[in-house]
């Protein structure tokens, strides 16, 4: 078994992929002509993004992800080796701040926004090798 790509439910899937791709400067994979689905380009495993109609078209039911509400008990993480950088790019385009960069115990940086649609979003450093 393997992790093979992460999926947000969202409202508008096309605004979505716009916004990740401003924001975080992540790219498309594709999107799927129905724009009901769409994928990202991020390593080995793919964020995908469905359309909350999608979700009820398969018969799953979700509690939608709204930037008026806590966030979902899920982040996606982004690795990058210049965080503050990223994480001001991405509150200048329109994520909303949660934490800034904070460097952790074992060296790492780590900060957090929520994307348009207010999902957890972490921005951090590649974990350091240990000592």
């Amino acid at each position: 078994m393997k992790l093979g790509y992460t999926i947000l439910y969202v409202p508008d899937v096309l605004h979505a992929v716009k916004f990740y791709e401003a924001a975080f400067g992540i790219k498309r994979r594709f999107i799927h002509d129905s724009g009901q689905y769409a994928e990202m380009e991020t390593g080995c495993t793919a964020l995908g993004f469905a359309s909350e109609a999608l979700a009820e078209a398969n018969g799953v039911a979700i509690r939608p992800n709204t930037p008026r509400d806590v966030a979902a008990g899920v982040e996606i993480c982004l690795v990058t080796e210049t965080p503050e950088k990223a994480y001001a790019h991405a509150v200048a385009m329109g994520a909303a701040p949660v934490k800034p960069v904070e460097v952790k115990p074992w060296g790492q940086k780590v900060s957090y926004v929520r994307d348009l649609n207010g999902c957890l979003v972490e921005i951090c450093s590649p974990v350091p090798p240990p000592s």
